[in-house]
């Protein structure tokens, strides 16, 4: 039984034992205990639902305490906590669950067909930091998301069409004749790299056509990053496909016909303040020039998404757009999308530290760092780690001297080094008289302390990936692996684990490594970060 299991069954023992619905006892989780007490869960539940029960907090403890079964023992402590400790052979059947491929599925995913939309960077430019920070939020999300069950489609928005497009294009035809380029314009060498290739006939080209060729290389190269990041993405989505296929009209008829629009000044209005409180102001949709706006645009592309099948649509911009949540958020409820069907996560930018200097950087004004020179610094491994260890509403600082540094102070370093340690604990037990592949009688192990605190932290990934996506965030599974990381050493410090004159004992251990190395890997794999057999 699994720890997610055993929380529902004793849940359902709860609500059964109090006469309760599943609804009163929604509090009810098992939580790790501090340090410093002798459980390996606790309950809490009973200070909440003390009011409910009109009962003393300690008296509800000690009637749970009695009412929960036989895998466990539980203690009511003051002011109201159950303290459970599991028996040894439900740690055994828990651990070998682990090597289940449907180990990790929840009920609630089953079903889910989500689009997770991601980076979407305007092709203006090379990927720069918060590019990077984007990409390991949303793949990393993908990658929990379909481990916990769902269907993901992960997919990137080209804005190949408008304004910003167009001064691109005037960018580089200015460099290409070697003038700067216009006011407002994009500064940065690489336009000047990509001006330094044009062909002869570039000197016959319009606007557009620059344009073009400068959105088709830009793309190229986002394609080139994304992948050495290790980000596939399943779709690149054209802005240009939605004008194609009509599909701001089709948007716009559809608002209509759901009398959520109207006239005023000649143009066509969203009353987005009327749907949701969020969106302190109504929002054009048709100019009276009769041209679309930005907002229109991106209510096709989303309309679009949910017309694909998607049961949930999860976007993820940078800190610049923050402004444009609400107005989305009442777009598609007025799209009759029911609540809770899109979310949008907002990431903050990224600060580079290099030793003491934090660098601060501008995308137009071509004064930044891109992703593909940070990663050919540090490393994707590096990259992803750190950029995962902050939940995305948090500003982040990359500390670059301290990613290249190959010692325990290094996080993903000190995570890695745990997973090659066990590959070399295994290609040594044969030299040291021990059979890895030996097994070993689970009712005649004594386990220790160490052992034991090593056996709980491998149970509590499952629960870690649903904090992962109730938070939309991987940050939770960094600090996770980082704290299995730190319960290894303890218990390696203390334990010898290949020692021919206990085989039990060693066959015991190594069964344990061997699901600690494959939780490290695991939990790696979920962020994008390699799980190295040597370092």
């Amino acid at each position: 039984m699994k720890l997610s299991a055993l929380e529902a069954d004793l849940k359902s023992r709860a609500a059964a034992a109090f006469a309760l619905d599943a609804a009163a006892i929604a509090g009810f989780h098992l939580a790790a205990p501090p340090p410093h007490i002798n459980a390996d869960v606790s309950i809490a539940w009973p200070i909440a639902g003390a009011k409910l029960l009109r009962k003393p907090p300690l008296k509800i403890a000690e009637e749970l305490a009695a009412a929960l079964g036989a895998e466990c023992e539980a203690q009511a402590v003051p002011p109201g906590f159950v303290n459970l400790k599991f028996r040894d052979a439900f740690l055994f059947e828990a651990l070998r669950g682990l090597e289940s491929p449907d180990h990790f599925l929840l009920p609630a995913f089953k079903g889910e067909k989500i689009n997770l939309e991601f980076v979407s960077a305007n092709p203006t430019g090379p990927m720069h930091l918060a590019s990077g920070r984007g990409a390991t939020l949303g793949d990393s999300l993908a990658r929990i998301f379909r481990a916990l069950g769902a269907e993901v489609s992960t997919e990137f928005y080209v804005n190949n069409e408008g304004n910003q497009v167009e001064l691109l294009g005037r960018s580089l035809k200015a460099r290409y004749e070697g003038q700067e380029p216009p006011e407002g314009g994009y500064q940065g060498g690489y336009l000047k790299e990509m001006a330094a290739v044009l062909p002869k006939e570039a000197a016959g080209w319009t606007a557009a056509q620059f344009s073009a060729y400068a959105i088709a290389g830009m793309l190229k190269l986002h394609k080139a990053d994304m992948k050495a990041f290790g980000v596939e993405f399943d779709r690149w989505f054209l802005e240009s496909e939605l004008h194609e296929a009509g599909a701001p009209a089709a948007a716009l008829e559809a608002l209509k016909a759901r009398g959520m629009t109207y006239e005023k000044e000649g143009a066509v209005w969203l009353g987005t303040s009327t749907v949701m409180d969020s969106d302190d102001k109504d929002r054009v949709l048709v100019k009276s020039d009769g041209r679309n706006t930005y907002f229109l645009n991106d209510i096709a592309y989303h309309l679009n998404k949910f017309d694909r099948g998607f049961t949930k649509v999860i976007d993820i911009w940078g800190a610049d757009h923050h402004g444009h949540v609400p107005r989305m958020e009442a777009a598609v409820a007025a799209l009759g999308r029911e609540t809770g069907s899109f979310k949008v996560i907002i990431h903050q930018q990224v600060a580079l530290l290099r030793g003491t200097e934090l660098i601060k950087m501008s995308k137009r004004a071509g004064d930044f760092i891109a992703l593909k020179e940070l990663v050919d610094d540090v490393g994707a491994d590096a990259c992803r780690f750190f950029f995962a260890a902050r939940g995305p509403h948090t500003h982040l600082t990359f500390d670059v001297e301290l990613a290249k540094k190959k010692s325990n102070d290094n996080p993903v370093f000190y995570v890695q080094y745990v997973h090659a340690r066990i590959s070399s604990i295994f290609a040594n037990a044969p030299e040291k008289g021990v059979d890895p592949a030996a097994g070993f009688n689970e009712a005649g192990i004594v386990i220790n302390a160490e052992e034991r605190a090593l056996m709980l932290k491998l149970l509590w990934l499952e629960k870690t990936l649903a904090d992962c996506a109730r938070d939309f965030s991987p940050h939770h599974l960094t600090t996770y692996l980082t704290e299995l990381a730190a319960s290894f050493h303890s218990f390696y410090d203390k334990c010898k684990v290949l020692d021919p004159e206990h085989k039990e004992t060693s066959a015991f251990r190594l069964f344990l490594l061997r699901h600690v190395q494959g939780v490290i890997a695991k939990g790696l794999g979920l962020l994008g970060v390699s799980a190295p057999e040597r370092m």
